[in-house]
């Protein structure tokens, strides 16, 4: 034990009289470079005191409108003011020069050129209202590598577009008809509601591309289009009809997520899934006291011939109404007795088959009996085509019990008729326990309306060869996706595939381009219920043609299908259809397949898929030839942004500053319900209670690029924009500390000669030189945060905490043997921050722009007008220095 003691004590020791050591070399290493700087001080002292003089001179003699930019004509290049400011302004920096680069073409992409495309198509934002946060990142992140690649000598061609999105446009209007009028569109009629969504988008549709300006986003706005433009819904109808006449668009009775607040088919991805761990009481649209979730309810049905009864359990017992079968295990000893024999409906005397179904049924879970309803449950639907049962729906669109639900609950809304179903099996006796049960509750990402599995004739796409080509397409690299370990993703998804609704029945959107045939001896039917009557046609002219051909010598009316298509059928047509497609375009010729995809991760199938799917369809290729996902934007909690949670942010908020009244005006104004806005006011009271600071376009976008590395998501501190913004004053400080050295009459040398420069010269171009090397290996990698921090590193710690330090001496003295030493680090400044601003251009636009303009240029340079169209930075030869 002692012996131990000992041991450690040495131990300690040995620790120690290492750390003096080194705490003796630092101090000996301090003394030195102390003693190196008073030497320097001492030769310089004399000029010092002369410098220090002549500067209070010329601070006595300032006019402060030196240093304010003149006004400058819109469009033009801006005038910038005959001193730099002393504090970087990001209102002041950024102004002007956006409308420069518009007006001038800067941004515009040629199909005639000789130079190698590249090709960005912006994902269309909705036309519902603003950006939020989410696409801030994306728009920085694409913006970035078109500016690289433009610098880099492409012929760079970035799309813009904005997207109709029918179901998010629509609920939006149809909530401030309500809030203002109190209408429903129903009130309105078809044509006067679709009026009303065209007003609106007049009204703010703007909003979206003041956004995109603002955040420096060097678009082709020659080329701007909208989902339900002229020729955009031309080609929407051209792609209905070809995939119908190849067979892939089909009309069927299929299960649909219904929604019964929009009485409309929903996409998977418009359902957002509550995990309920146990009975809860729930809100849900219409019903004034709140609906019970999370319990699993016990009932019998009695068997035929006095056979006794059959247990069943379900979490939703009003769908009992339309049950037809009950299904066992055919190994379960418990029901062999029962195998094809009959139990009884309560409520309408059904009879119920007992069938065998050994792929649905677990007996030994519950009773090991399942209820079985065709018309309303997934997995029962696709009992019903094995066993060939019958399919009954007992809702209306807007949710109450239909007539197949019998009279006793007929017009019921479904959740009140919960409540009555349990009463009446009560009553009957057959009624056995309620029990809390985990449970997956999908709601409506728009109404928040519980959605119902409901059987409705709708149109499909047939998704089985496209999705295989799909698959083909990313295992033989002709796609590659980034991050990699989303690949994995892909193939799930694509091998899981199942067929697409693409209808909805929506009045904002796309028209069905479909027509259905009512012969004058028809007997009274639901219209479209005959799938055979059906015409697809590119317009009614064409669909009246096709049905005298196929009715001929018969008297027939043509109705066309009131239906609009998903959304994500427009959007998913789109790397094509901005180019001019169907149409043989020069655009088409020369930019298609586009070059990457930038997009958030949560939509790689909703609609990365289905763009790769109809792009080789319709296109001939892949649409794109790499896809880059991004993580997705959450607050510094890690919380999903959401308007209810008040943690929504918007761009130029973080932009423009805002206080924290102003943060919580605008929830006022927005659609929130009083509890909703509660929540909300409470949430941006807490995250912002001093409101958001002035950051401007460059520390933003730097810093959500900078973010990238964090792989699916970002959790979003505003402080960390902050932070960046006062690293751009960083910049402006060393350009005007350069632009006192080098002096009104520097005039750069067309090339740089090393060997006649200071050591610490030749070491910042060496440094230098393995930034932009690092910076392209990265940016070539789609690593942008990377990229990010080895542009930020050499800025801060090798240029301004360093290099700049550490010439300043040779300016401090005027010596004339010091001039050689002067001109040389005269020129590696200049150097420095010309390439070092142009490496930095694709993420800080505005403040390398101007920056960039204030530094002179070489006689007879060829260099742009603009930063945007100089070369981007490749790797100069110097001799590194170790």
């Amino acid at each position: 034990m002692e012996q131990q003691l000992d041991e450690k004590e040495l131990e300690r020791k040995l620790k120690k009289d290492q750390k003096a050591k080194e705490k003796e070399e630092k101090r000996l290493k301090a003394k030195q470079k102390e003693v190196a700087r008073l030497q320097a001080q001492a030769a310089s002292d004399g000029p010092k005191k002369t410098e220090k003089k002549q500067r209070k001179k010329v601070v006595e003699d300032e006019n402060p409108e030196d240093f304010i930019d003149p006004d400058t004509p819109h469009g033009q290049k801006k005038l910038l003011a005959s001193q730099m400011a002393k504090q970087y302004s990001p209102t002041a920096v950024e102004k002007s020069w956006y409308a420069w680069w518009e007006s001038s073409g800067y941004f515009g992409a040629d199909p005639a050129s000789s130079k190698p495309p590249f090709v960005i198509v912006l994902p269309p934002p909705n036309v519902t209202g603003a950006l939020h946060i989410g696409h801030a990142l994306a728009v920085a992140i694409e913006d970035a590598i078109i500016r690289w690649r433009r610098m880099s000598g492409y012929n760079a061609l970035w799309v813009p577009g904005v997207d109709h999105a029918g179901i998010a446009t629509q609920v939006v209007v149809e909530k401030k008809l309500m809030r203002e009028r109190n209408l429903t569109r129903h009130d309105l009629g078809r044509e006067e509601f679709v009026s009303e969504v065209l007003k609106w988008k007049g009204e703010y549709g703007g909003t979206i591309l003041n956004q995109l300006r603002r955040l420096a986003a060097s678009l082709d706005w020659s080329r701007e289009c909208f989902t339900m433009d002229k020729p955009r819904s031309k080609a929407v109808t051209e792609a209905f009809v070809r995939l119908h006449e190849q067979g892939l668009i089909y009309r069927d009775y299929r299960l649909v997520n219904w929604d019964c607040t929009l009485r409309t088919a929903i996409s998977d991805i418009e359902v957002d899934y509550l995990e309920i761990k146990e009975e809860t009481m729930l809100k849900v649209p219409g019903y004034n006291t709140t609906v019970q979730f999370g319990v699993l309810i016990s009932f019998s049905y009695p068997l035929e011939e006095g056979l006794g009864e059959i247990i069943v359990a379900t979490t939703r017992i009003e769908t009992m109404l339309g049950d037809t079968a009950i299904a066992v295990h055919p190994e379960d000893n418990r029901y062999k007795h029962l195998h094809g024999r009959y139990a009884i409906h309560p409520f309408n005397g059904r009879k119920l088959k007992i069938i065998c179904d050994a792929e649905l049924v677990d007996p030994t879970f519950g009773t090991g009996a399942v209820k079985i309803t065709p018309a309303h449950d997934p997995n029962d639907f696709e009992v019903g085509k094995r066993h060939n049962l019958e399919f009954i729906n007992i809702f209306t669109d807007d949710g109450k019990i239909n007539s197949n639900g019998g009279a006793q609950f007929e017009g019921l809304p479904r959740f009140t008729a919960r409540v009555a179903v349990i009463d009446a099996l009560k009553a009957k006796g057959l009624y056995k326990e309620t029990k809390k049960n985990e449970m997956s509750l999908g709601v409506c990402s728009r109404t928040n309306d519980v959605v119902e599995p409901m059987i409705k004739p709708q149109w499909f796409v047939n998704c089985n060869t496209m999705a295989k080509a799909g698959l083909d397409a990313v295992r033989s690299k002709r796609i590659e996706i980034i991050p990699q370990q989303y690949e994995q993703d892909w193939y799930r998804w694509l091998e899981n595939i199942r067929d697409w609704c693409v209808s909805r029945q929506l009045w904002w959107g796309h028209r069905v381009p479909a027509w259905y045939v009512t012969l004058e001896d028809d007997k009274v039917e639901n219209l479209g219920s005959d799938n055979d009557r059906w015409i697809v046609a590119r317009n009614e002219t064409e669909a009246n043609l096709e049905a005298q051909q196929k009715y001929h010598g018969k008297k027939f009316h043509l109705h066309q299908d009131p239906d609009v298509l998903d959304t994500w059928f427009s959007s998913g047509l789109f790397p094509l259809t901005v180019l001019g497609w169907p149409d043989d375009t020069a655009d088409l010729k020369a930019f298609y397949p586009t070059s990457v995809l930038e997009t958030g991760l949560d939509i790689l199938f909703f609609w990365v898929a289905r763009m790769v799917m109809m792009g080789m369809q319709l296109g001939g290729d892949v649409p794109f030839q790499k896809v880059y996902l991004h993580p997705i934007i959450r607050d510094a909690h890690g919380r999903k942004m959401s308007k209810s949670l008040g943690n929504v942010i918007d761009p130029l908020d973080v932009i423009n500053g805002k206080s924290l009244e102003g943060l919580l005006r605008r929830l006022e104004e927005g659609n929130l319900d009083p509890n909703e806005l509660r929540i909300a006011k409470e949430g941006g009271e807490k995250d912002f209670p001093d409101g958001i600071a002035e950051c401007g376009t460059d520390a933003l976008r730097f810093a959500l690029i900078s973010y990238t590395s964090q792989s699916d998501r970002i959790n979003l501190d505003i402080k960390r924009v902050v932070g960046y913004r006062q690293w751009c004053n960083k910049l402006w400080n060393a350009i005007r500390f350069a632009m006192g050295k080098l002096g009104n009459h520097y005039t750069p040398p067309a090339t740089i000669s090393v060997t006649t420069m200071p050591p610490i010269c030749k070491w910042i171009l060496s440094v230098l030189n393995k930034a932009i090397g690092k910076t392209v290996t990265s940016l070539e990698a789609y690593k942008f945060s990377d990229a990010t921090s080895a542009i930020y590193s050499w800025w801060q710690y090798q240029l301004c905490d360093v290099f700049i330090e550490a010439i300043k001496p040779y300016f401090f003295n005027d010596s004339q043997e010091f001039e050689s030493a002067r001109a040389g680090c005269r020129d590696a400044l200049w150097f420095c921050l010309d390439t070092g601003l142009r490496l930095l251009h694709p993420f800080m636009p505005y403040v390398t722009e101007e920056l960039w303009q204030r530094l002179p240029q070489p006689k007879d340079s060829c260099q742009k007008d603009t930063i945007m169209l100089s070369e981007y930075p490749s790797l100069v030869m110097v001799v590194p220095i170790s």
